[in-house]
């Protein structure tokens, strides 16, 4: 009988340890698999080089004021809110957005662009909780009571007024799920034509050896469900509200 203590497997008298990130008799059970299929083992695999890739030239000859005007009016459509502002204007747009939201408890991501963006002092001004990864159940129960949850998004896509978190320790998805309102910050530079450009975006990541996200959310709006005679619920499972801050950078 084999049992899992303390990260390591315990076989009568005989303790292996299980490194962290290493597969164990892979050749052995994919062998096995093969051969119940009946066919040779394949042990690499090549990219088809495909004839047509419409994914590619959907929107491709668009400027960025037309993809932000797509990404907008997709955004509206889905009954989010809108809020333009610029670098400068940016701490007060955040405080006029608290203010209509019924202010705190707030909760933010652990991100370095809110120092980057000069918005510190206005969270630590609103007693905003800021994420902390060695305390994720006290971070939770926060959330769950937020009326804000602020976060940045890392790519935004017009085709559908989609923002998309690349969660990590310290950019968690509950600050995007569990407040009453979700409030994305997006820099016009981070608007793409659709899910094409992040997908490309993770696979560069790969190919230069660097670590990707764990868990990437991509994220429409406010929560909507609909029943089967398609009668419309918000904010069953997230937030009842949802505003997209873009920052007219470019």
């Amino acid at each position: 009988m084999k049992v899992l203590e303390n990260g390591l497997w315990k076989t009568g008298r005989t303790v292996r340890v299980m490194n962290k990130g290493t597969v164990q008799n892979k050749n052995k059970f994919l062998n096995h698999i093969a051969s119940r299929l009946g066919r040779e083992r394949k042990t690499e695999v090549q990219v088809p080089d495909w004839k047509h890739t419409p994914q590619w030239d959907v929107s491709q000859a668009k400027t960025l004021d037309e993809l932000y005007h797509r990404f907008k009016e997709n955004s509206e459509e889905k009954g989010t809110s809108i809020f333009e502002t610029t670098t400068e204007n940016l701490t007060d747009t955040v405080e006029d957005i608290i203010k209509r939201y019924d202010g705190k408890p707030i909760i933010a991501t652990n991100d370095n662009r809110f120092k980057e963006y000069g918005l510190t002092e206005v969270l630590y001004k609103n007693e905003v909780h800021v994420w902390d990864p060695a305390s994720e159940e006290v971070n939770i129960e926060i959330a769950k009571q937020s009326n804000i949850g602020f976060f940045f998004s890392d790519v935004s896509l017009a085709e559908s007024g989609t923002v998309t978190q690349f969660n990590s320790r310290d950019i968690a998805r509950s600050v995007s799920l569990l407040p009453l309102v979700y409030v994305a910050i997006i820099p016009k530079s981070t608007i793409v034509p659709r899910m094409t450009q992040v997908t490309e975006k993770i696979h560069k990541q790969v190919k230069e050896g660097k670590d990707i996200s764990s868990y990437i959310n991509f994220i429409t709006g406010p929560s909507n469900s609909a029943d089967i005679e398609m009668n419309i619920v918000v904010g069953v499972h997230g937030p009842v509200k949802a505003a997209h801050v873009v920052i007219m950078d470019a």
